[in-house]
């Protein structure tokens, strides 16, 4: 057997784990944007604060190999790397979220992971295949931007994903990566969930008028053209990363989100 056939024969026998390995899993859902600094990280972790508030058991986890937020998000400042037998345990979180994150495998939250391509899509690979995902109800990828390694092999590699939320912002140029995303999602034969607009506005603190920053209805524009479920809008607030803040707007608009992401689930 040559090089090729033993390299072939080992993504087999990884796909089969894989497989098993997330077979339990109810809700397999992929949060994706063409466009960095749309806020997809922090729509990720508050969907998976509301799965958990419904009594979900809930893991996030972070393909982002180069710029992993979502531990910092989560308050996992220290975390215990277990294992079960030969599997990699997720970290709990003080809300009760699990994450899994290459940040937490790194030497400190400054490391920075200078890898190409191979690597570190055998790292996602690996995630997939090794770790305890027993007790699961929902894993939520939370994909880096772009339609390249790391979000390809999530794509590729995660048997039955139940959908893609794609997370987008008005903005004109942010439309316009994510119209791409959304191609990608749909040449990959993956359902598309709904399109959530985040940063939509801001409300001003002292007469309540609403302020389009990055314009208006970039996120319905994108539903209508790809005839997909609006989800809904997220407004700017400082509290937005805050996971212990009280009830807000946010909330609130987060919460509509939930109960419309629940719906498109049901046909799924």
């Amino acid at each position: 057997m040559n090089t090729e056939d033993t390299q072939k024969l080992a993504i087999m026998k990884q796909d089969v784990e894989i497989a098993r390995a997330l077979s339990n899993i109810k809700h397999k859902i992929v949060v994706m944007s063409g466009k960095g600094g749309v806020g997809k990280s922090t729509i990720t972790v508050k969907l998976a604060e509301e799965f958990n508030r419904d009594g979900y058991k809930v893991c996030i986890l972070d393909a982002d190999i180069h710029g992993p937020d979502i531990p910092e998000m989560m308050q996992v400042h220290e975390p215990e790397v277990t294992l079960t037998g030969n599997k990699i345990n997720p970290t709990v979180t003080p809300s009760g979220v699990r994450v899994l994150s290459i940040e937490f495998f790194l030497p400190s939250k400054d490391t920075p992971v200078i890898w190409r391509g191979p690597k570190k899509t055998g790292a996602i690979r690996q995630f997939l295949s090794d770790v305890n995902w027993d007790g699961i109800d929902v894993l939520m990828v939370d994909n880096p931007p772009g339609t390249g390694d790391e979000p390809l092999t999530v794509l590729q590699s995660i048997p039955s994903i139940n959908g893609a939320v794609i997370v987008t912002t008005p903005h004109k140029f942010a439309i316009h990566d994510v119209k791409k995303c959304v191609n990608m999602v749909k040449h990959m034969k993956i359902p598309v969930l709904g399109i959530i607009e985040n940063m939509s506005y801001l409300k001003c603190p002292s007469c309540g008028e609403k302020i389009f920053l990055f314009g208006k209805e970039g996120g319905k524009y994108l539903a209508e053209k790809f005839n997909l479920r609006f989800l809904g809008k997220v407004p700017f607030d400082t509290r937005m990363t805050a996971t212990d803040a009280p009830p807000t707007l946010i909330h609130s608009e987060i919460r509509k989100i939930f109960k419309n992401l629940k719906e498109s689930l049901k046909d799924r």
